[in-house]
Protein backbone atom coordinates (compact mmCIF):
# COMPACT_ATOMS: atom_id res chain seq x y z
CA UNK A 1 0.00 0.00 0.00
CA UNK A 2 2.94 2.42 0.50
CA UNK A 3 4.74 1.42 -2.34
CA UNK A 4 1.89 2.33 -4.43
CA UNK A 5 1.27 5.72 -2.65
CA UNK A 6 4.75 6.72 -3.48
CA UNK A 7 4.97 5.78 -7.20
CA UNK A 8 1.15 7.42 -7.53
CA UNK A 9 3.06 10.44 -5.85
CA UNK A 10 6.55 10.07 -8.23
CA UNK A 11 4.12 10.34 -10.99
CA UNK A 12 2.18 13.25 -10.52
CA UNK A 13 5.42 14.52 -9.64
CA UNK A 14 7.35 13.81 -12.99
CA UNK A 15 3.63 14.72 -14.70
CA UNK A 16 3.80 18.32 -13.16
CA UNK A 17 7.45 18.26 -14.20
CA UNK A 18 6.50 18.31 -17.64
CA UNK A 19 3.57 19.87 -18.05
CA UNK A 20 3.14 23.79 -18.96
CA UNK A 21 3.45 25.57 -15.81
CA UNK A 22 0.10 27.85 -16.83
CA UNK A 23 -1.06 24.02 -16.63
CA UNK A 24 -0.65 24.02 -12.50
CA UNK A 25 -3.95 24.39 -10.46
CA UNK A 26 -1.71 26.54 -8.04
CA UNK A 27 -1.29 29.54 -10.01
CA UNK A 28 -4.93 29.08 -11.26
CA UNK A 29 -5.91 29.85 -8.24
CA UNK A 30 -3.72 33.13 -7.95
CA UNK A 31 -5.35 34.45 -11.82
CA UNK A 32 -8.92 33.86 -9.85
CA UNK A 33 -8.05 35.76 -7.15
CA UNK A 34 -6.34 38.45 -8.95
CA UNK A 35 -9.31 38.38 -11.57
CA UNK A 36 -11.52 39.29 -8.28
CA UNK A 37 -9.06 41.39 -6.77
CA UNK A 38 -9.28 43.96 -10.27
CA UNK A 39 -13.19 43.60 -10.49
CA UNK A 40 -13.25 45.06 -6.33
CA UNK A 41 -11.13 47.45 -7.68
CA UNK A 42 -13.30 48.80 -9.74
CA UNK A 43 -16.45 48.51 -7.71
CA UNK A 44 -14.96 50.24 -5.08
CA UNK A 45 -13.75 53.21 -6.89
CA UNK A 46 -15.56 56.54 -6.67
CA UNK A 47 -14.56 58.15 -10.10
CA UNK A 48 -17.55 58.77 -11.97
CA UNK A 49 -17.37 59.40 -15.59
CA UNK A 50 -19.81 59.39 -18.76
CA UNK A 51 -21.68 56.54 -18.89
CA UNK A 52 -19.93 55.13 -22.69
CA UNK A 53 -16.76 55.92 -21.84
CA UNK A 54 -15.04 53.85 -18.91
CA UNK A 55 -11.53 54.60 -20.02
CA UNK A 56 -10.80 56.95 -17.19
CA UNK A 57 -12.36 54.34 -14.83
CA UNK A 58 -10.59 51.48 -15.88
CA UNK A 59 -6.98 53.98 -16.02
CA UNK A 60 -8.07 55.23 -11.92
CA UNK A 61 -8.78 51.84 -11.07
CA UNK A 62 -5.77 48.81 -12.31
CA UNK A 63 -3.22 51.39 -14.22
CA UNK A 64 -2.19 53.44 -11.10
CA UNK A 65 -0.78 53.17 -7.53
CA UNK A 66 -4.65 51.75 -6.69
CA UNK A 67 -4.40 48.73 -9.21
CA UNK A 68 -0.54 47.83 -7.82
CA UNK A 69 -2.03 47.90 -4.19
CA UNK A 70 -4.98 45.86 -4.86
CA UNK A 71 -2.41 43.13 -7.02
CA UNK A 72 -0.15 43.64 -4.26
CA UNK A 73 -3.41 42.57 -2.06
CA UNK A 74 -4.59 39.66 -4.05
CA UNK A 75 -1.03 38.57 -4.10
CA UNK A 76 -0.72 38.29 -0.21
CA UNK A 77 -3.98 36.73 0.17
CA UNK A 78 -3.15 33.93 -2.09
CA UNK A 79 0.04 33.35 -0.56
CA UNK A 80 -1.79 32.78 2.47
CA UNK A 81 -4.71 30.58 1.24
CA UNK A 82 -1.57 28.36 -0.14
CA UNK A 83 0.47 27.94 3.00
CA UNK A 84 -2.92 27.47 4.97
CA UNK A 85 -4.20 24.89 2.16
CA UNK A 86 -0.42 23.39 2.35
CA UNK A 87 -1.09 22.94 6.81
CA UNK A 88 -4.41 21.24 5.57
CA UNK A 89 -3.13 18.80 3.35
CA UNK A 90 -0.02 17.89 5.80
CA UNK A 91 -2.57 17.27 8.53
CA UNK A 92 -4.95 15.47 7.01
CA UNK A 93 -2.53 13.37 5.50
CA UNK A 94 -0.63 12.85 8.88
CA UNK A 95 -4.23 11.81 10.59
CA UNK A 96 -4.95 9.12 7.55
CA UNK A 97 -1.75 7.11 9.23
CA UNK A 98 -3.09 7.06 12.74
CA UNK A 99 -6.31 5.79 14.67
CA UNK A 100 -9.17 9.21 14.28
CA UNK A 101 -9.20 10.55 17.99
CA UNK A 102 -11.62 12.05 20.13
CA UNK A 103 -10.97 15.83 18.81
CA UNK A 104 -12.12 18.36 20.84
CA UNK A 105 -11.02 21.58 19.17
CA UNK A 106 -8.61 24.14 20.56
CA UNK A 107 -7.69 23.85 24.00
CA UNK A 108 -6.91 27.18 24.86
CA UNK A 109 -10.23 28.97 23.28
CA UNK A 110 -12.37 26.34 24.72
CA UNK A 111 -10.81 26.75 28.24
CA UNK A 112 -13.42 28.53 30.55
CA UNK A 113 -10.52 30.04 32.06
CA UNK A 114 -9.77 31.54 29.00
CA UNK A 115 -12.95 32.45 28.34
CA UNK A 116 -13.86 34.13 31.68
CA UNK A 117 -10.52 36.13 31.30
CA UNK A 118 -11.74 37.64 27.89
CA UNK A 119 -14.97 38.59 29.65
CA UNK A 120 -13.41 40.33 32.35
CA UNK A 121 -11.41 42.23 29.91
CA UNK A 122 -13.87 42.96 28.11
CA UNK A 123 -15.86 44.33 30.90
CA UNK A 124 -12.74 46.17 32.05
CA UNK A 125 -12.29 47.74 29.22
CA UNK A 126 -15.83 49.05 28.16
CA UNK A 127 -15.51 50.46 32.28
CA UNK A 128 -12.55 52.04 31.44
CA UNK A 129 -13.40 53.86 28.11
CA UNK A 130 -15.07 56.84 29.26
CA UNK A 131 -12.14 57.12 31.88
CA UNK A 132 -10.16 57.65 28.89
CA UNK A 133 -11.88 60.43 27.34
CA UNK A 134 -12.89 58.37 24.81
CA UNK A 135 -16.69 60.16 25.07
CA UNK A 136 -15.24 63.54 24.59
CA UNK A 137 -15.17 62.72 21.13
CA UNK A 138 -19.09 62.90 19.17
CA UNK A 139 -17.78 60.20 17.14
CA UNK A 140 -17.36 57.69 20.17
CA UNK A 141 -20.38 59.09 21.78
CA UNK A 142 -22.32 57.97 18.90
CA UNK A 143 -21.29 54.77 17.86
CA UNK A 144 -19.85 53.17 21.23
CA UNK A 145 -23.11 54.39 23.43
CA UNK A 146 -25.49 54.24 21.20
CA UNK A 147 -24.99 50.84 19.07
CA UNK A 148 -22.47 48.74 20.47
CA UNK A 149 -24.06 48.62 23.92
CA UNK A 150 -27.53 47.58 22.15
CA UNK A 151 -26.55 45.74 20.12
CA UNK A 152 -24.41 43.24 22.43
CA UNK A 153 -27.90 42.91 24.46
CA UNK A 154 -30.13 42.19 21.69
CA UNK A 155 -27.17 39.43 20.19
CA UNK A 156 -26.96 37.29 23.69
CA UNK A 157 -30.58 37.18 23.70
CA UNK A 158 -31.07 35.90 20.17
CA UNK A 159 -28.40 33.53 21.22
CA UNK A 160 -30.59 32.05 23.68
CA UNK A 161 -32.61 31.35 20.53
CA UNK A 162 -30.95 30.28 18.00
CA UNK A 163 -27.57 29.52 19.72
CA UNK A 164 -29.08 27.32 22.65
CA UNK A 165 -32.14 26.35 21.36
CA UNK A 166 -31.65 25.94 17.83
CA UNK A 167 -34.54 27.53 16.35
CA UNK A 168 -33.56 29.80 13.91
CA UNK A 169 -35.43 32.90 13.95
CA UNK A 170 -35.30 36.04 10.90
CA UNK A 171 -37.72 38.18 12.46
CA UNK A 172 -36.36 38.84 15.68
CA UNK A 173 -35.88 42.36 15.48
CA UNK A 174 -39.73 42.62 15.58
CA UNK A 175 -39.18 42.18 19.55
CA UNK A 176 -36.81 45.02 19.60
CA UNK A 177 -39.29 46.97 17.55
CA UNK A 178 -42.06 46.44 20.13
CA UNK A 179 -39.86 47.34 22.86
CA UNK A 180 -39.00 51.21 21.17
CA UNK A 181 -42.69 51.51 20.59
CA UNK A 182 -43.82 50.73 23.99
CA UNK A 183 -41.20 53.08 24.97
CA UNK A 184 -42.64 55.73 22.69
CA UNK A 185 -46.15 55.29 24.36
CA UNK A 186 -44.93 55.49 27.98
CA UNK A 187 -43.53 58.88 27.55
CA UNK A 188 -46.46 59.98 26.28
CA UNK A 189 -45.32 61.09 22.75
CA UNK A 190 -48.07 58.12 21.30
CA UNK A 191 -50.67 57.57 20.49
CA UNK A 192 -51.38 60.53 18.21
CA UNK A 193 -54.76 62.52 17.23
CA UNK A 194 -55.90 63.25 13.49
CA UNK A 195 -53.75 66.45 13.63
CA UNK A 196 -50.39 64.35 15.11
CA UNK A 197 -50.34 66.28 18.30
CA UNK A 198 -50.58 63.16 21.20
CA UNK A 199 -51.48 65.85 23.94
CA UNK A 200 -55.52 65.66 22.68
CA UNK A 201 -55.26 62.10 23.92
CA UNK A 202 -54.68 61.83 27.95
CA UNK A 203 -50.95 60.44 27.20
CA UNK A 204 -48.86 58.31 29.69
CA UNK A 205 -46.06 60.15 31.30
CA UNK A 206 -44.03 57.80 32.61
CA UNK A 207 -40.30 57.55 33.94
CA UNK A 208 -38.83 56.01 31.11
CA UNK A 209 -37.12 53.21 33.63
CA UNK A 210 -40.43 51.58 33.92
CA UNK A 211 -40.55 50.69 30.71
CA UNK A 212 -37.99 48.24 31.11
CA UNK A 213 -40.48 45.54 32.73
CA UNK A 214 -43.69 47.03 30.59
CA UNK A 215 -41.22 45.99 27.42
CA UNK A 216 -40.35 42.91 28.94
CA UNK A 217 -43.78 41.48 29.78
CA UNK A 218 -45.19 42.89 26.23
CA UNK A 219 -42.25 41.39 24.51
CA UNK A 220 -42.65 37.85 26.37
CA UNK A 221 -46.39 37.82 25.47
CA UNK A 222 -45.41 38.63 21.54
CA UNK A 223 -42.52 35.28 22.28
CA UNK A 224 -45.16 32.92 23.20
CA UNK A 225 -47.99 34.29 20.32
CA UNK A 226 -45.05 33.63 17.47
CA UNK A 227 -44.05 30.27 19.38
CA UNK A 228 -47.45 28.79 19.89
CA UNK A 229 -48.02 28.26 16.26
CA UNK A 230 -44.72 26.99 14.95
CA UNK A 231 -44.54 24.37 17.34
CA UNK A 232 -44.25 21.73 15.01
CA UNK A 233 -41.75 24.10 12.62
CA UNK A 234 -38.04 23.73 12.55
CA UNK A 235 -34.98 24.95 10.46
CA UNK A 236 -36.13 26.64 7.10
CA UNK A 237 -39.97 26.64 7.82
CA UNK A 238 -39.78 28.14 11.17
CA UNK A 239 -37.20 30.85 9.78
CA UNK A 240 -40.10 31.42 7.12
CA UNK A 241 -42.74 31.65 9.97
CA UNK A 242 -40.37 34.98 11.81
CA UNK A 243 -39.58 36.60 8.17
CA UNK A 244 -44.15 36.87 8.49
CA UNK A 245 -44.09 37.80 12.18
CA UNK A 246 -41.58 40.46 11.24
CA UNK A 247 -43.17 41.77 7.97
CA UNK A 248 -46.97 42.08 10.32
CA UNK A 249 -45.05 43.87 12.95
CA UNK A 250 -43.64 46.32 10.76
CA UNK A 251 -47.08 46.78 8.80
CA UNK A 252 -49.26 47.50 12.20
CA UNK A 253 -46.25 49.92 12.25
CA UNK A 254 -46.94 51.69 9.20
CA UNK A 255 -50.79 51.09 9.20
CA UNK A 256 -50.98 53.67 12.16
CA UNK A 257 -53.97 51.75 14.16
CA UNK A 258 -56.11 53.92 15.90
CA UNK A 259 -53.16 56.44 15.99
CA UNK A 260 -51.09 54.07 18.14
CA UNK A 261 -47.97 53.96 16.07
CA UNK A 262 -48.39 57.48 14.13
CA UNK A 263 -47.36 55.56 10.99
CA UNK A 264 -44.55 56.44 8.70
CA UNK A 265 -43.85 59.40 10.83
CA UNK A 266 -42.92 57.26 14.36
CA UNK A 267 -42.21 59.41 17.11
CA UNK A 268 -39.66 62.49 17.86
CA UNK A 269 -38.66 63.93 21.13
CA UNK A 270 -39.16 61.13 23.24
CA UNK A 271 -38.12 61.68 26.80
CA UNK A 272 -35.14 59.99 28.32
CA UNK A 273 -34.68 58.23 31.89
CA UNK A 274 -34.75 61.11 35.25
CA UNK A 275 -33.36 59.49 38.26
CA UNK A 276 -35.28 61.07 41.07
CA UNK A 277 -35.09 58.85 44.65
CA UNK A 278 -34.46 60.07 48.01
CA UNK A 279 -33.96 63.63 47.22
CA UNK A 280 -31.10 62.91 44.68
CA UNK A 281 -32.26 64.10 41.30
CA UNK A 282 -30.56 63.28 38.12
CA UNK A 283 -31.95 63.67 34.30
CA UNK A 284 -29.97 62.39 31.57
CA UNK A 285 -29.03 64.67 29.08
CA UNK A 286 -28.93 62.85 25.09
CA UNK A 287 -25.36 64.42 23.89
CA UNK A 288 -23.87 62.83 27.56
CA UNK A 289 -23.17 59.19 26.50
CA UNK A 290 -21.23 57.77 29.77
CA UNK A 291 -24.87 57.48 31.94
CA UNK A 292 -26.57 55.20 28.70
CA UNK A 293 -23.29 53.19 28.23
CA UNK A 294 -22.40 52.51 32.08
CA UNK A 295 -26.64 51.06 32.71
CA UNK A 296 -25.77 49.49 29.33
CA UNK A 297 -22.78 47.43 30.59
CA UNK A 298 -24.71 47.11 34.15
CA UNK A 299 -27.93 45.48 32.13
CA UNK A 300 -25.55 43.02 30.14
CA UNK A 301 -23.77 42.05 33.09
CA UNK A 302 -27.08 40.91 34.77
CA UNK A 303 -28.24 39.11 31.46
CA UNK A 304 -25.19 37.09 31.59
CA UNK A 305 -25.32 36.44 34.83
CA UNK A 306 -29.06 35.51 34.39
CA UNK A 307 -27.93 33.41 31.44
CA UNK A 308 -24.81 31.66 32.67
CA UNK A 309 -27.02 30.71 35.27
CA UNK A 310 -30.07 29.30 32.34
CA UNK A 311 -27.18 27.51 30.56
CA UNK A 312 -25.77 25.72 33.17
CA UNK A 313 -29.40 24.55 34.63
CA UNK A 314 -31.53 21.85 33.58
CA UNK A 315 -33.33 24.65 31.39
CA UNK A 316 -30.20 24.71 29.62
CA UNK A 317 -29.27 21.24 29.29
CA UNK A 318 -33.25 20.27 27.80
CA UNK A 319 -32.48 23.98 25.20
CA UNK A 320 -29.13 21.55 24.58
CA UNK A 321 -30.94 18.06 24.04
CA UNK A 322 -33.74 20.08 21.75
CA UNK A 323 -31.34 21.66 19.22
CA UNK A 324 -29.40 18.60 18.81
CA UNK A 325 -32.17 15.80 18.50
CA UNK A 326 -35.77 17.21 19.53
CA UNK A 327 -37.66 13.93 19.08
CA UNK A 328 -34.72 11.97 21.06
CA UNK A 329 -35.34 14.81 23.56
CA UNK A 330 -39.51 14.34 23.78
CA UNK A 331 -39.04 10.58 23.73
CA UNK A 332 -36.47 11.22 26.93
CA UNK A 333 -39.34 12.59 28.49
CA UNK A 334 -37.99 16.44 27.64
CA UNK A 335 -41.00 18.65 27.72
CA UNK A 336 -40.37 20.50 24.16
CA UNK A 337 -43.04 22.47 23.75
CA UNK A 338 -42.19 24.39 27.12
CA UNK A 339 -38.89 24.76 26.16
CA UNK A 340 -39.18 25.88 22.88
CA UNK A 341 -41.73 29.00 24.05
CA UNK A 342 -39.56 29.49 26.69
CA UNK A 343 -36.71 29.95 24.25
CA UNK A 344 -38.77 32.51 22.54
CA UNK A 345 -40.34 34.12 25.68
CA UNK A 346 -36.45 34.79 27.11
CA UNK A 347 -34.95 36.00 23.58
CA UNK A 348 -38.11 38.60 22.86
CA UNK A 349 -37.81 39.99 26.41
CA UNK A 350 -33.91 40.58 25.87
CA UNK A 351 -34.58 42.25 22.44
CA UNK A 352 -37.14 44.61 24.38
CA UNK A 353 -34.65 45.88 26.84
CA UNK A 354 -32.42 46.11 24.36
CA UNK A 355 -35.37 48.17 22.22
CA UNK A 356 -35.89 50.34 25.10
CA UNK A 357 -32.46 51.41 25.78
CA UNK A 358 -32.04 52.14 22.05
CA UNK A 359 -35.61 54.64 21.98
CA UNK A 360 -34.13 56.58 25.39
CA UNK A 361 -30.58 57.26 23.75
CA UNK A 362 -31.67 58.26 20.27
CA UNK A 363 -35.23 59.67 21.17
CA UNK A 364 -36.77 59.36 17.76
CA UNK A 365 -38.12 55.85 16.20
CA UNK A 366 -40.00 55.43 12.97
CA UNK A 367 -41.29 52.10 11.07
CA UNK A 368 -37.80 52.17 8.79
CA UNK A 369 -35.43 52.11 12.22
CA UNK A 370 -36.46 48.44 11.96
CA UNK A 371 -35.43 47.05 8.77
CA UNK A 372 -35.12 43.35 8.16
CA UNK A 373 -31.41 43.23 7.30
CA UNK A 374 -31.14 44.83 10.68
CA UNK A 375 -32.39 40.98 12.34
CA UNK A 376 -29.85 39.53 9.60
CA UNK A 377 -26.98 41.67 10.84
CA UNK A 378 -27.89 40.34 14.56
CA UNK A 379 -27.80 36.77 13.63
CA UNK A 380 -24.34 37.37 11.72
CA UNK A 381 -23.16 38.80 15.05
CA UNK A 382 -23.78 35.71 17.07
CA UNK A 383 -22.20 33.59 14.17
CA UNK A 384 -18.88 35.66 13.91
CA UNK A 385 -18.78 35.93 17.80
CA UNK A 386 -19.32 31.75 18.35
CA UNK A 387 -23.00 30.46 18.44
CA UNK A 388 -24.00 29.21 22.22
CA UNK A 389 -21.14 31.16 23.69
CA UNK A 390 -21.77 34.29 25.63
CA UNK A 391 -18.16 35.79 25.76
CA UNK A 392 -18.10 34.99 21.94
CA UNK A 393 -21.36 36.96 21.29
CA UNK A 394 -20.32 40.16 23.13
CA UNK A 395 -16.80 40.36 21.76
CA UNK A 396 -18.26 39.56 17.78
CA UNK A 397 -21.16 42.09 18.22
CA UNK A 398 -18.97 44.47 19.56
CA UNK A 399 -16.52 43.94 16.36
CA UNK A 400 -19.06 43.37 14.10
CA UNK A 401 -21.08 47.08 15.62
CA UNK A 402 -17.87 49.07 15.38
CA UNK A 403 -16.60 48.12 12.36
CA UNK A 404 -19.31 49.37 10.02
CA UNK A 405 -19.13 52.57 11.60
CA UNK A 406 -15.54 52.55 11.43
CA UNK A 407 -15.27 51.94 8.13
CA UNK A 408 -18.04 54.95 7.32
CA UNK A 409 -16.76 57.43 8.96
CA UNK A 410 -13.83 56.43 11.28
CA UNK A 411 -12.64 59.23 13.84
CA UNK A 412 -10.71 62.22 12.85
CA UNK A 413 -7.27 61.44 13.67
CA UNK A 414 -7.63 58.19 11.42
CA UNK A 415 -7.74 59.22 7.53
CA UNK A 416 -8.48 62.24 8.47
CA UNK A 417 -11.68 61.29 9.58
CA UNK A 418 -12.85 60.17 5.84
CA UNK A 419 -14.64 57.13 5.05
CA UNK A 420 -11.84 53.83 4.72
CA UNK A 421 -14.42 52.67 1.95
CA UNK A 422 -17.53 54.01 0.06
CA UNK A 423 -20.10 53.88 2.60
CA UNK A 424 -22.38 52.12 0.05
CA UNK A 425 -19.75 49.22 -0.40
CA UNK A 426 -19.53 49.21 3.91
CA UNK A 427 -22.39 45.74 3.33
CA UNK A 428 -20.18 44.29 0.84
CA UNK A 429 -16.92 44.46 3.48
CA UNK A 430 -19.17 42.99 5.90
CA UNK A 431 -20.16 40.24 4.14
CA UNK A 432 -16.57 39.25 2.76
CA UNK A 433 -15.59 39.20 6.72
CA UNK A 434 -18.06 37.10 7.65
CA UNK A 435 -17.24 35.10 4.35
CA UNK A 436 -13.64 34.38 5.51
CA UNK A 437 -14.80 33.85 8.44
CA UNK A 438 -17.31 30.89 8.06
CA UNK A 439 -14.49 29.72 5.94
CA UNK A 440 -11.74 29.38 7.76
CA UNK A 441 -13.39 29.71 11.62
CA UNK A 442 -16.91 28.18 11.13
CA UNK A 443 -17.53 28.11 14.83
CA UNK A 444 -16.80 31.62 15.35
CA UNK A 445 -14.19 34.18 16.98
CA UNK A 446 -14.45 32.13 20.55
CA UNK A 447 -16.98 29.12 19.95
CA UNK A 448 -18.63 27.23 22.74
CA UNK A 449 -17.16 23.99 23.89
CA UNK A 450 -19.38 21.74 22.46
CA UNK A 451 -20.08 23.60 18.98
CA UNK A 452 -16.01 23.96 18.64
CA UNK A 453 -15.82 19.96 19.77
CA UNK A 454 -18.47 18.83 16.92
CA UNK A 455 -17.35 21.26 14.13
CA UNK A 456 -13.54 19.95 14.85
CA UNK A 457 -14.83 16.18 14.85
CA UNK A 458 -16.74 17.46 11.50
CA UNK A 459 -13.82 17.92 9.61
CA UNK A 460 -12.43 14.94 10.12
CA UNK A 461 -14.99 12.90 9.22
CA UNK A 462 -16.74 12.15 12.88
CA UNK A 463 -20.07 13.18 12.43
CA UNK A 464 -21.91 16.20 10.18
CA UNK A 465 -22.44 19.30 12.22
CA UNK A 466 -25.11 21.60 10.75
CA UNK A 467 -23.93 25.23 9.79
CA UNK A 468 -26.64 26.77 11.85
CA UNK A 469 -27.35 24.35 15.02
CA UNK A 470 -23.80 22.24 15.20
CA UNK A 471 -25.60 19.84 15.45
CA UNK A 472 -23.06 16.53 15.55
CA UNK A 473 -24.37 13.09 14.75
CA UNK A 474 -22.29 10.58 17.16
CA UNK A 475 -21.10 13.47 18.90
CA UNK A 476 -21.22 12.72 23.08
CA UNK A 477 -22.28 15.29 25.49
CA UNK A 478 -20.30 17.76 27.27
Amino acid sequence: MTTSILELSEQVRKLRKHSAWYKNPIYGRLAVIEALVLVLSILTNETQGSPRDYTLLFKDSWFCVRGVQFLVGGLIIWVLAEIWRARGLTKIAAQAAQPVRNLRGNPVLTNPWTKRAVLLLVTVIAVLLPLMGMFTLPYFQSVLAGQVGVYVLAALGLNVVVGWAGLLDLGYIAFFAIGAYTTAILSGKLPVGDDGNPELHPPIHLNLFFAFPAAVVLTMIAGLILGAPTLRLRGDYLAIVTLGFHEIVLNVANNDPKGLTNGSLGATGISTFRFNLFGVHYDWRTNDSKPYWYLAIGIIILVVFAFRRLEHSKVGRSWTAIREDEVAAAASGVPTVKYKLMAFAIGASTSGFAGVLATAKITAITPQNFPLTLSIFVLAYVIFGGMGSLTGVIVGASLMTFLPAFLQGPPSWFNDGRPVVDPKDVPMWIGAVLLVMMIFRPQGLIPSKRRAQELSQAEHGVGEADAMTGVAEGVGGQ
